[in-house]
């Protein structure tokens, strides 16, 4: 027997190991079940000749055992979604000369990516995502490796400056510690053509001179400065995201020439100007945001030849592995319906610093094949178009917090797909859409609120009803005072005399009745009048005598 395929069972309990060594075994899968307990040392003594080795997904725990050196034959193993610990055995390292293809994603393993002592010549590639590895040793020498992800680790310190040994056409550290500037050694990938660095901490620009054939480059939610990267220029990109930096300037017109592109992602940077019209040119696109930035203008008409069609991301052929935007849903718009969240790969913009200004483009009504149009905290004007009735694949619609009016388009209900719609705080005016299929959904807080001249359901508002405006405090305060009115000043000047006369004739009652507080009283009386006037003739009487004499 050279090949025995047992994954994607319900197999449990721990792996049994034969008694005797199975020395023709050359490929053993047991991925995807429900094996558990730590995972012998003397699987390797069990099958000595093993080439393949699959035990990906299940529930093993405790340490790589070290006896995995001893299969000296080895070329391929995937130890990836387990409970395994600890660090990678430097027998491992050493032994399995011949391994090529080495997965241990989704661990709980530790310390460097790879020993430091390591005799992996043929390693071409390693995925050690989703561990907690710490270091990247920088005195590796994996020449033949072209795929290396190490993302969602707790790796620290610069980036290595091995890597411009390599022909890597994979790099992926997201989600790590990592600073400092991107290496110049990164202008010696040639063959590189997805690269993401998202979520660490690096610093400084793109080198000028990194020019990669990428397909797919990542940079989101670092700390890197500076102008649009002229390094991007004449590349055949299909993703470009460069969001959550301190990148500044004008978004240049040469962006227009990426044709290939399909996801441009500019959020929370610090770019100014107009948007360039050369956007328009970016027929592929299907995942555009610029929003919290300090651009301004208006929007671009022709932003309708976009079709925003297709499907965006980039398969990895051969590893399973599918490198789409759904994989980093936080570069994506989130739209919360219903208690449920709903994940859409198309998004125009979401522009809260932006100050987009003007009316809105009819010709926006020919994207029919947008998901998701938010245009929300801006200072939009003008009327919705009528031809927003063609977006008929549209989930989310939101002109919240503009200065739109007029009146709501009842095309509008024809949009089936509408899961969010939101107008609010603008100046709209007229009746509400009827109440029917979707529409029947929206109410007032998430819709609607913040349009006074609005009426009809959900509103309180009833469009029969006369328009009444809110009322000020001035006209509250005017109406109090017309309300008080009616009383007579005669009968309130009466009772005021009447009780400051009741409680003068009661305190002389009392002092006439009680001796001691008479007494009191007098005492009280005399020491005042005394004292006032020693105060009138030493501060007026003395001075003035003394001024005249002079």
């Amino acid at each position: 027997m050279k090949t025995l395929l047992l994954s994607s069972n319900s197999f449990g309990g721990p792996l049994l190991l034969p008694s005797l060594p199975v020395r023709t075994l050359l490929e053993l899968e047991i991925s995807n079940n429900n094996l558990e307990g730590f995972t012998s040392y003397k699987i390797a003594s069990s099958f000595p000749s093993l080439k393949i080795f699959n035990m990906f997904t299940n529930n093993f725990g405790g340490n790589i055992p070290s006896s995995f050196g001893d299969q000296n034959g080895l070329t391929f193993l995937d130890l990836s979604n387990n409970r395994l610990s600890g660090e990678i055995p430097v027998h491992l390292a050493i032994g399995c000369h011949r391994l090529e293809f080495l997965k241990l994603s989704n661990n709980n393993l530790k310390g460097p990516i790879l020993p430091h002592q390591n005799n992996l010549t043929q390693l071409h590639t390693l995925y050690s995502d989703h561990n907690g590895f710490t270091e990247i040793p920088p005195n590796l020498t994996l020449s033949p490796l072209r795929w290396l992800d190490a993302s969602a680790n707790q790796l620290v310190g610069k980036i290595p400056g091995f890597i411009r040994n390599t022909s890597l056409f994979l790099l992926a550290m997201a989600g790590n510690h990592l600073e400092g500037p991107i290496p110049i050694e990164f202008c010696e990938l040639k063959r590189l053509w997805w690269l993401d660095l998202s979520e660490n901490y690096i610093t400084g620009g793109v080198p000028s001179c990194f020019n990669p054939p990428a397909l797919s480059i990542r940079l989101s939610k670092n700390r890197l400065h500076g102008p649009f990267p002229r390094a991007f220029q004449n590349t055949s990109l299909r993703e470009l995201d460069l969001s959550y930096n301190q990148f500044s300037g004008n978004i240049p017109t040469w962006i227009g020439s990426l044709s290939d592109l399909t996801v441009l992602l500019l959020q929370n940077n610090q770019f100014e100007g107009n948007i360039p019209k050369e956007l328009c040119h970016l027929s592929y696109l299907t995942l555009i945001d610029l929003s919290s930035n300090n651009l301004s203008g208006s929007i671009i008409p022709c932003i309708s030849n976009v079709k925003f069609n297709g499907t965006p991301g980039v398969r990895v052929w051969g590893t399973g592995i599918d490198y789409s935007p759904s994989k980093f849903t936080s570069l994506l718009h989130d739209v919360r319906t219903k208690d449920e969240e709903i994940e859409h790969d198309m998004f125009i913009s979401d522009t809260v610093a932006p100050e987009e200004t003007g009316p809105i483009p009819p010709e926006i009504g020919n994207l029919t094949h947008i998901k998701v149009l938010n245009f929300s905290h801006n200072y939009l004007t003008g009327t919705i178009p009528a031809t927003f009735s063609n977006l008929k694949s549209i989930e989310c619609l939101d002109f919240s917090y503009n200065n739109l009016s007029g009146k709501i388009p009842s095309q509008l209900t024809e949009l089936y797909s509408l899961a969010v719609f939101n107008l609010s705080y603008n100046n709209l005016s007229g009746s509400t859409p009827p109440t029917v299929a979707q529409f029947g959904t929206f109410d007032q807080s998430n819709s609607y609120v913040g349009n006074p001249l609005l009426c009809g359901e959900p509103l309180p508002r009833k469009c029969d009803a006369p328009y009444s405006p809110p009322q000020t405090l001035s006209a509250a305060i005017n109406g109090s005072e017309e309300d008080f009115d009616f009383m007579d000043m005669d009968t309130f000047y009466m009772s005021f005399a009447g009780s400051y006369i009741t409680v003068v004739l009661a305190i002389v009652a009392i002092l006439f009745i009680n001796p001691y507080w008479r007494r009191a009283w007098f005492h009280l009386l005399e020491v005042f009048l005394t004292s006032s006037y020693y105060f009138v003739v030493d501060n007026l009487v003395y001075p003035v005598r003394g001024y005249l004499w002079k």
